[in-house]
């Protein structure tokens, strides 16, 4: 006899709800409250308030209100939290026989605002009060993105609305980040504001950076050129690194994955009196994978190891010194999976790169009474890669420095920051061609200013002015101005832009592929340093939905036009760079929206990149471009206990290099993490489940599996891979 299963659902549903229902219906009191800031006594749009253990719930609305409807009689826990402020908890009694709004005035939390001040703009200020447009990945979101990729950070930031990274080898799985559309050559990388990855030491850069020990990761999008010089034309990312812990952290955590991949990363922090310290050390490795069968890797074999430890010191309480160092050494081997393997191959194709990683850091910073602090930071870094590939090498090594000093001063209404630094960069081939060597020198000498002028309550301008001198290509001026307005606490206008410059350079994307083979150098005497011009608009705006939901809105227009960029062109047997006159303009806009229903969250996001050159009044489209792009996620999180997501991300046709059009595609993954009690929590992650891959609906070569003729890698490669592990917090 088979018994349907909605009757049973029926009666369990009643035998639940019966005793709510009883205990719900004896009163018909109200509650009123009013949330504010305590030190503004502005009110706080969008925090919400809960009756602890009961389904009542509100958000404030734009006066800060709050009102609960028909609250049984009873005693209970009302608690209150906003973003960035202490939670208040306190006991109420209902009935109530008051019926004045009661008043709740929230503390600020230091420990969550110190997560969204901004550090690249060099400045005190949270987020919401630069006006540059700056965009941070922090906290849980951080943490969330880390469980997936323990170790590097292409996830991290390819899952990010206008930000794509680009696969340069199929083998080796090389990337480089690419912004609203335009080559990586364009963005700066920086580690705490210092530039460790540029030039030749950007090579792998990406593959090599454990995200463990980073506090956030923030990024400009645009020009950034006045306060980080030449190259920051389609904008920078900054990875913030975490500083020592009042109480003392040390953060474990193992990572394994289907395809036979191991991370082992520990992080240990502490602040004593005057003297705090931080350690990172990591162990990666990586088994040689192809999940398509076609012969060769998706996921190279690697082995890597990272330790970075720092020292803070206090002398006085107006003075701190930093110093620390970091090495990186790895040894990674991509190609004929037999022969990486082991067995016996005839004529086995394969990419071996063994690269040594090592730069020191020091930062010296000392106020000067509460209006002035005096700030100087240098770093030396050494960079030694080798590429070995059949019948071919290609070595070399590369010194630079970078020094900076500079002041910043502050009163009620603004903010000075005003500074001079020298960067320099020798690259010395060891390998390869040497009769035409890849060799180069770069010295740039800069100094700069910068205004953040709160005009009135709801205006604010920030301006700078920087010249750059450079030996070979001359001067740089290089002005940014950009406007913000606050017409009210939901909505929020920015307008800005200015100029860049990038030197000209054979380590490029383009180059990258070639593994720098057959590639002529430049001669100064010959080029001129590509210029850019560009410009960002977006408009943020935030309101309450009803009682118990909240929208964050963000859309952002941006249009930047480079001038006679430079491009790697076939030249007889050989490649070599050229300077057309024409230009390369990207436009287009991002739009983001946040939903907040209880436990839930919904992450919205669009891209759309309209990238094109322009040569000889001729007009095309720039390759290895999604002009559209879906980045969305949405979260369960359940008391800070227990969190799932799914997330989904469409990538719409590209152009390649070769005149052909990839197709379009979807991503799915799934992420998950539960804690098993205070220290202790594991995840288990399903990226990619749908296995998209470009091997099953494109290729990737041409030519045999011994002398492979690489296509554009424009999809995952890697396919479906399961990753889960443990984290340990003590």
């Amino acid at each position: 006899m088979k018994i349907s299963a909605y009757p049973l659902i029926f009666v369990l549903l009643w035998l639940i709800l019966f005793p709510l229902g009883e205990a719900f219906s004896q009163s018909n009191f109200s509650y009123q409250a009013q949330i504010i800031d305590k030190e503004s006594e502005l009110p706080l749009v969008g925090a919400t308030l809960q009756l602890i253990n009961t389904p009542f719930a509100a958000v404030a609305d734009e006066e800060g209100m709050i009102r609960l409807e028909a609250v049984p009689n009873g005693s209970y826990t009302i608690e209150v939290r906003f973003l960035g402020y202490r939670t208040a908890r306190f006991e109420r009694s209902f009935p109530n026989e008051s019926d004045e709004v009661e008043l709740i005035a929230l503390h600020h939390d230091e420990e969550e605002l110190e997560a969204i001040v901004v550090r690249s703009m060099r400045s005190s200020r949270v987020i919401e009060d630069i006006p540059s447009r700056v965009e941070v990945i922090a906290g849980e979101e951080l943490a969330e993105k880390g469980n997936m990729k323990p170790g590097d950070i292409r996830m991290l930031l390819n899952e990010s609305t206008g930000i794509q990274t680009q696969q340069t080898s199929a083998t080796s799985y090389n990337s480089s980040i690419r912004i609203q559309g335009l080559d990586g050559k364009y963005t700066q990388l920086l580690r705490d504001g210092l530039p460790l990855y540029s030039g030749y030491s950007g090579g792998l850069s990406l593959m090599q950076i454990p995200p463990l020990d980073l506090a956030q990761v923030e990024v400009i999008k645009g020009s950034a050129s006045t306060l980080y010089g030449g190259g920051a034309i389609a904008g920078l990312v900054n990875l913030i690194s975490k500083r020592p812990s009042e109480d003392g952290d040390l953060d474990l955590m193992v990572n394994g994955t289907s395809a036979l991949g191991l991370d082992v990363s520990a992080f240990y922090s502490e602040q004593f009196e005057k003297v705090g310290t931080t350690i990172f050390a990591s162990f990666n490795k990586g088994t040689a994978y192809d999940p398509s069968s076609v012969g060769l890797t998706a996921i190279p074999e690697f082995d890597r190891i990272t330790v970075n430890p720092k020292i803070f010191w206090n002398p006085k309480a107006d003075t701190e010194l930093i110093l620390g160092f970091n090495w990186t050494t790895e040894d990674r081997l991509g190609g004929n999976l037999d022969y990486i393997k082991g067995e016996s191959v005839s004529d086995p194709y394969f990419e071996r790169n063994e690269t040594d990683r090592f730069s020191t850091q020091i930062s010296y910073r000392k106020n000067w009474g509460e209006d002035l602090v005096l700030e100087f930071k240098n770093s030396l870094n050494f960079f030694n890669r080798e590429i070995t590939l059949p019948g071919y090498q290609f070595g070399g090594k590369q010194f630079s420095s970078f020094s900076e000093l500079n002041f910043q001063k502050q009163n009620a209404n603004s903010e000075w920051t005003s500074g001079v630094n020298l960067w320099t960069e020798n690259f010395d081939q060891s390998q390869g061609n040497l009769a035409d060597p890849l060799d180069y020198e770069l010295n740039t000498v800069g100094a700069f200013v910068q205004n953040i002028w709160n005009m009135t309550e709801k205006w604010t301008l920030e301006s700078g002015f920087r010249l750059d001198y450079q030996k070979d290509y001359g001067l740089f001026p290089l002005p940014k101005v950009s406007l913000m307005v606050e017409p009210s606490e939901l909505l929020t206008m920015r307008l800005g832009g200015g100029l860049g410059y990038k030197s000209p350079t054979v380590f490029s994307e383009e180059a990258e592929r070639l593994s720098f083979r057959n590639v002529l150098p430049i001669d100064p005497s010959q080029f001129e340093a590509e210029r850019s011009a560009g410009a960002n608009f977006d408009i943020n705006y935030k309101i309450a939905i009803g009682e118990e939901a909240t929208l964050n809105t963000n859309t952002l227009f941006f249009y930047t036009q480079i001038q006679d960029p430079l491009m790697l062109v076939a030249a007889g047997s050989g490649y070599e760079f050229r300077q057309p006159e024409g230009q390369i303009r990207t436009q287009g806009m991002e739009l983001n929206l946040k939903w907040t229903y209880r436990d839930w969250k919904l992450f919205l996001g669009y891209t759309y990149a309209d990238v094109e050159e322009r040569q000889g009044g001729v007009s095309s489209q720039f390759p290895l471009v999604a002009k559209h792009r879906l980045n969305n996620v949405l979260m369960y999180e359940k008391h800070d206990n227990f969190w799932i997501g799914l997330e989904g991300y469409y990538f719409s046709p590209q152009l390649l290099n070769d005149g052909q059009t990839g197709q379009s595609y979807w991503i799915l993954g799934l992420m998950s993490e539960k804690k098993l009690g205070e220290n202790f929590s594991v995840f288990l992650n399903f990226e990619n489940f749908l296995d998209t891959r470009q091997t099953a609906f494109d290729t990737i070569f041409t030519g045999s599996i011994s002398n492979p003729q690489f296509r554009d890698i424009y999809a995952p490669v890697d396919g479906f891979v399961i990753n889960g592990g443990f984290k340990l917090h003590l």
